[in-house]
């Protein structure tokens, strides 16, 4: 499967995400061409800060095989990591992250913070961005715009 072919798929979860009334932001992980897991943001859910998807699929991850480090896997996120989450992937040594679209606010892997490019830091991923991007993007837009609607 290409970048794309994951990316839609972690885009599906996004979907499902907004559906359930979360911010949707979907994430997996894949290693050796195969999904390992799959998760989208439960903060609402949980009532817990610490659930964006990219935490949930890299702590699964790091469950499914029996690893801290996750240097083989690359992460799948339609949205570019927050700092938290860019600080669990270079702990994780998740070593390839792709995200769709960009976050000019809060993006972490080079938008608004660059934490994977730090100097000190002893592990560096392979970020690449903007894999279906006008799609991710499209999905966040039309959530807050409805979640705007609601509350006028």
């Amino acid at each position: 499967m290409q970048l794309t072919g994951y990316m839609n798929k972690a885009l599906q979860l996004a979907r499902q995400a907004a559906a359930a009334g979360e911010v949707p932001v979907g994430a997996l992980i894949v290693k050796d061409g195969e999904i390992i897991v799959c998760a989208y943001n439960l903060t609402e859910a949980r009532q817990s800060s610490l659930a964006h998807a990219e935490m949930l699929v890299i702590e699964s991850a790091q469950s499914i095989l029996q690893s801290r480090f996750l240097t083989d896997c690359t992460l799948f996120v339609t949205m570019e990591p927050c700092p938290m989450c860019a600080g669990a992937i270079v702990l994780a040594r998740v070593g390839r992250v792709v995200y769709g679209c960009p976050d000019s606010r809060f993006g972490a892997c080079g938008s608004a913070f660059n934490v994977p490019a730090y100097q000190n830091a002893l592990f560096k991923p392979e970020v690449i961005g903007g894999i279906c991007e006008a799609e991710c993007a499209a999905l966040l837009q039309e959530f807050f715009r409805m979640r705007r609607a609601e509350t006028l």
